[in-house]
């Protein structure tokens, strides 16, 4: 339907609510002029005469009975649409994507959903917990829990919420039967396991006094599950480098032993990033500013206890 035709049926229906072109002028906000003209037009359009006119009185035929009838519904239908829409606006309902790292999400974006939906009965989640990089607008997110640096995308929004450290570290027994690495470069001697996504294999990299050292390598086995990589190493299959809050408990247990800890480099920034659309949902921007203020206020989670 046109959007000129909306405004004349609102015309035609104030008119005949009112009783008289002057009347309306009051509630659709039109010169009496302005509504006779929509009225005429309205009529013009249909075919048919929907009012008769008098110098007293409106009396509608029966044709106008019928679209009266009709277009009162209708109207009433986008008053109601636009009463959800406002009500969508102040609180979030439907449904939120979100996607994570699978153990970062499973560890510490997970109680903030769940503290979101406890707050907000009306709304429901879809999340995806994965190391592979997701399309956060092909495939339809509205929320992206991203770690590193941002790739350029006029199409989205980032917000840094928190920051990362990566640990190298192996098992107490290994490291007897073996030695411990005193610089970078002596992890060509070991056996290290590297972690591995659906795009890359991620590299080791330390700050030394020669600038910057990256090891790739060879490692003795690649793994795509962090879990996986924290338990073959506390087993004693090798040397590791993961994000410190996912060693953090092993370490504290003895159970891991921190390694080249004097290399480290700065950390990557934790980010959550969305569309830039103008008019954010009540669910996007709603756990935004949460896990923006949550973490900013009390700390990022496996910042709490101390870094390692």
């Amino acid at each position: 339907m046109e959007l000129n035709r909306i405004g004349d049926i609102a015309a035609f229906i104030a008119a005949v609510d009112a009783g008289s072109y002057t009347r309306a002028t009051a509630s659709v906000g039109l010169s009496r002029s302005a509504i006779g003209k929509s009225i005429t037009r309205l009529e013009a359009q249909l075919g048919v005469r929907l009012l008769n006119r008098t110098t007293r009185q409106l009396s509608l035929t029966e044709e106008g009975c019928i679209m009266y009838e009709r277009c009162k519904r209708i109207l009433e239908d986008l008053e109601a649409v636009d009463d959800a829409m406002a009500l969508r606006r102040e609180k979030p309902t439907g449904t939120l994507r979100l996607t994570a790292p699978l153990s970062l999400g499973q560890r510490h974006i997970l109680p903030v959903i769940d503290r979101f939906l406890r707050a907000w009965p009306a709304l429901r989640a879809d999340v995806v917990f994965t190391d592979r990089f997701v399309d956060l607008i092909d495939e339809g997110f509205d929320i992206a829990i991203r770690i590193g640096e941002p790739r350029g995308d006029s199409r989205i929004l980032t917000r840094t919420i928190g920051t990362q450290h990566m640990v190298t570290c192996a098992s107490p027994a290994y490291l007897a039967a073996r030695g411990t690495p005193t610089t970078p470069q002596a992890l060509r001697q070991h056996d290290t396991i590297f972690f591995r996504s659906a795009e890359r294999r991620r590299s080791w990299r330390y700050a030394t006094p020669e600038g910057e050292f990256v090891y790739e390598g060879p490692g003795r086995i690649d793994i795509d599950s962090s879990e996986a990589m924290l338990s073959s190493a506390i087993s004693g299959f090798g040397v590791i480098q993961l994000p410190d809050y996912l060693a953090a408990d092993a370490i504290a247990k003895g159970t891991l032993v921190a390694i080249l800890t004097e290399f480290k480099i700065p950390p990557d920034p934790v980010r959550i990033i969305y569309p830039s659309k103008r008019y954010l949902s009540p669910r996007i921007r709603g756990f935004v500013d949460l896990i923006a203020e949550e973490w900013q206020t009390l700390g990022v989670p496996w910042e709490r206890a101390g870094r390692l």
